[in-house]
């Protein structure tokens, strides 16, 4: 009798050791397929320059910048207030 059990139960897990295999194998071939699909970026994006605000010293895209007086602020609430 602990033969059969034995028999079947090696049986069980070599059918559970296969099947896991062969799910991860559907999922890395559906992981590939979904990376095909996705378009490739043709060019790296553009670095952009970065500046300081004169008030509060944070650092933000220049192309955000508010220029008063030659100087560059976060926001137009700091060009009231004085540089630091």
């Amino acid at each position: 009798m602990s033969r059969i059990l034995f028999w079947i139960a090696l049986i069980a897990l070599v059918i559970m050791a296969v099947r896991s295999k062969l799910r991860a194998a559907v999922r890395r071939s559906q992981m590939e397929a979904q990376q095909q699909q996705r378009p490739a970026p043709s060019h790296p994006a553009e670095i952009e320059a970065m500046t300081q605000c004169a008030h509060c010293g944070m650092y933000f895209p220049s192309s955000e910048a508010v220029r008063a007086d030659g100087l560059d602020y976060c926001s137009p609430g700091h060009v009231r207030l004085p540089p630091r």
